[in-house]
């Protein structure tokens, strides 16, 4: 059976009373932060997702019960997910459906099984239906989403996944297709503005103590940056601050002290997190050094994980640097290491560093050009045999074969370099490499000709 005491699980009952357990999110506390407190309990509640939640739209049937199928919510935070997970399980105080609710970074196999199994005990016994929210799925591993397909197709569980990554990139193809996938979007201004009302005056809000000042409010609407809980939160901190100040009116001023930065409209995983990485990178690959500081700034203080931006900076060190630089991949994999040793925030002047390095280094693609141009004819078949001198001679027997006969030893020569067949005949005189003039590539450029005709015998 499963229990609620261990916190991953949220359950609204405690089975062996058949009685509620205390305050729970669906009936929260006067404690509980405003955001909790005014969380909607009717779809009449919801504020935006107009297109999701119309008379007859995919979302609205669900939540009333005319179409049980799993569902994949996929919109930047604070736009309802939890919300909307919460009333698909039924009206708070009236569900007919069991929810619980998972998160991805807490919760593995384990709890997933015993969900399932508790899933399956009230369905059989109880003849009840269980709603089962994951919040961050896109976190889960293969195994874990793997471990829900049986449940999901069976229809053991109504599984709903919040996530503000596209699943498309983080969910494994066979729950896609068991899933409905629904896109929210962020909330506009005046969903925000209807939301600081509502939390003003909502006798489970404020209830009327205080009164916002209009340029408060355009302020805490641009600070929520279309995000609901961010709204409220921001306007509960100002209420707080009225309060110590013994007074009734939140102005500017208040909503300024309790409020140190603007939200930066970024979300780590989702689709504003594919358009700033790459915007990040169009910058250093254009040279335009400030570009891509700021976006190196708003995925720091968005909180992205500096792991990953130091992976893109070693990969853009190699495919857009090269050989222009060859000292800008051992600075990527630097500020890549000292992510690892000593982190964040300290680690930000290490991905700084590499940024501007990478930035207002020369370019070339010539690198990638290349080796893509061998994937691409190894791929098509252009791959021959290893001409026999190139071949191992080193077992008893290889020289019956004439492996190794006849290979000249390049250090035999004061040049270094002699004429000498390397690639199988099929790719004779093919050329991949093809330096750039940019930075330290030029003198590849003259360079890498002069080889070639050496080892080609051309001269």
């Amino acid at each position: 059976m499963v229990s609620g005491g261990d916190g991953l699980f949220d359950l609204d009952v405690d089975e062996r009373e058949g009685v509620p357990r205390g305050p729970s999110a669906d009936s929260p506390s006067v404690d509980a932060p405003l955001a909790v407190r005014m969380r909607p309990r009717t779809l009449d509640e919801v504020v935006g997702q107009a297109h999701l939640l119309a008379p007859g739209a995919p979302l609205r049937r669900l939540v009333e019960g005319a179409s049980p199928a799993s569902v994949l919510l996929y919109g930047p935070p604070g736009t309802g997910k939890t919300t909307i997970a919460r009333l698909i399980a039924g009206p708070p105080g009236r569900r007919q459906r069991h929810f619980v609710a998972l998160s991805a970074l807490s919760s593995g196999v384990k709890e997933l099984r015993a969900v399932i199994d508790d899933a399956r005990h009230r369905r059989d016994r109880l003849g009840q239906s269980t709603v089962l929210f994951i919040d961050e799925v896109h976190r889960f591993s293969k195994t874990q989403q793997d471990a829900l397909l049986g449940a999901v197709e069976d229809r053991l569980v109504l599984l709903v996944g919040a996530t503000t990554e596209n699943p498309s990139f983080s969910v494994v193809t066979p729950l896609l297709s068991r899933s409905l996938v629904l896109k929210l979007e962020p909330l506009t201004d005046d969903d925000i503005g209807a939301l600081l009302e509502r939390g003003l005056t909502d006798p489970r809000g404020l209830g009327g103590r205080f009164t916002l000042a209009g340029e408060a409010r355009d302020q805490l609407v641009r600070l929520a940056a279309g995000d609901a809980r961010r709204a409220l939160t921001a306007l509960e901190a100002a209420a707080d601050a009225a309060v110590a100040l013994n007074v009734t009116e939140i102005d500017a001023a208040i909503v300024h002290t309790v409020v140190e930065e603007a939200s930066v409209r970024y979300d780590r995983a989702g689709d504003q997190h594919y358009d700033v990485i790459s915007a990040f990178i169009k910058s250093i690959r254009g040279s335009d050094v400030d570009a891509a500081l700021h976006y190196l700034a708003r995925m720091i203080v968005a909180g992205e994980d500096p792991r990953f931006i130091a992976r893109r900076l070693v990969v853009h060190a190699s495919e857009d640097v090269g050989m222009a630089d060859p000292t800008a991949l051992p600075v990527a994999v630097a500020a890549a290491h000292t992510v690892q040793l000593i982190g964040m925030p300290e680690a930000r002047l290490a991905l700084a560093q590499a940024t501007v390095h990478l930035a207002t280094a020369p370019k070339s693609n010539a690198v990638i050009t290349a080796v893509d141009a061998a994937i691409d004819d190894v791929r098509a078949g252009r791959v021959g045999a290893v001409p026999p001198h190139l071949r191992d001679g080193h077992y008893a027997g290889a020289a019956r074969l004439g492996n190794a006969i006849g290979y000249r030893y390049p250090h035999d020569v004061s040049e270094g370099v002699l004429a000498q067949q390397y690639p199988p005949d099929e790719l004779v005189g093919r050329d991949y490499y093809l330096p750039s003039t940019h930075g330290a590539e030029r003198a590849l450029a003259e360079r890498v000709p002069k080889l070639r005709r050496v080892i080609r015998g051309e001269q």
